[in-house]
């Protein structure tokens, strides 16, 4: 099984579009694509490697050419491939429309919350089928890499844009956009940002005890702006066109903290909490759902019990 090997190990992932890993002063050395528990992820990881040898798994959500809907991801697949291949840290970048006059289309956001109106179509747990577990999502988003990231707002004002931070976004189904009074709702909940991916992405991340910050890239003000055009595809992909360099540039600058701070443990306290989150007893554990979860937790089940082996 990949990711065993420490010095294999790829710590920090990046989840975008296609093409965000041609940062400069990243070569890339390997693509990864097998087969999970839940399925092939939805492309090829691409491992990078920055001129001190560290390296960064990098994935395309909707796959190569954009094949995967919003609601078609496979992202349990996605995160427990990189959970396997030794990810600790996901910056997950994704486009948003904007809920809020001050955050203006190329304006970059750090959410801290999410408001799920996804409509249960998607799978979104590790944890069913005769082995359960519970984990807490009062704060889907981590702070320490919020503040990471944050650091690095000047890269974006060079640009013109501004990095918010401690926003709220709300995660609709699609792939439609929303109706004017699905938006106004929205606005009057007090969210910030609009997009079709956060959920379940932050919520398996959790699951996985992978620190996971998603960075917005507005690229609209959605459709409760009066005044403005309705979005259009052709809206959105310009806008997200010129945000792809912008992410490229932040992604750039934020590495070397990131690398820093992940050799200094800084992300250990984002571990050990599902040690005590099973709640299953190892007398009515199903036995296929125990070797699935040994993919992404050989050690936590290993240690509570939880083995194959025993059944």
């Amino acid at each position: 099984m990949a990711g065993n090997n420490n010095e294999d190990r790829v710590r920090i992932g990046v989840i975008g579009g296609s093409g965000i890993y041609e940062v400069d002063h990243l070569k890339t050395i390997d693509e990864i694509y097998y087969e999970t528990p839940w399925g092939y992820p939805s492309s090829k990881i691409t491992i990078a490697e920055d001129p001190c040898g560290f390296k960064i798994a990098f994935l395309s959500r909707h796959g190569k050419g954009h094949k995967y809907n919003p609601s078609e991801i496979p992202t349990r697949a996605n995160l427990a491939l990189l959970k396997n291949i030794g990810v600790e840290v996901i910056i997950a970048f994704s486009a948003v429309g904007s809920l809020r006059e001050e955050i203006k289309p190329k304006d970059f956001v750090l959410p801290d919350q999410i408001i799920d109106r996804t409509k249960g179509i998607r799978p979104s747990t590790f944890f069913e089928d005769g082995l359960i577990a519970h984990v807490s999502f009062a704060d889907p988003f981590n702070q320490i890499l919020s503040e990471l990231i944050y650091k690095h707002k000047n890269v974006l004002e060079e640009e013109g844009s501004t990095l918010h931070q401690n926003k709220t976004l709300v995660c609709m189904e699609g792939p439609a956009f929303s109706t004017k009074a699905e938006s106004n709702l929205y606005r009057s909940w007090g969210c910030d940002v609009i997009n079709m991916t956060a959920i379940p992405e932050a919520k398996l991340a959790k699951e996985l005890e992978i620190a996971y910050q998603m960075v917005c890239m507005s690229t609209d003000y959605d459709c409760w702006k009066q005044g403005e055009e309705i979005v259009t595809v052709e809206m959105v992909v310009n806008n997200m066109n010129k945000n792809s360099a912008n992410s490229k540039k932040l992604l750039e600058a934020i590495l070397p903290d990131l690398r820093q701070s992940l050799s200094d443990g800084k992300f250990e306290s984002n571990k050990g909490y599902m040690n005590h989150s099973f709640i299953t007893s190892k007398e009515v554990a199903n036995k296929e759902q125990v070797k699935k979860l040994e993919f992404v937790f050989p050690d936590i089940l290993n240690r509570l019990g939880f083995s194959s082996d025993w059944f």
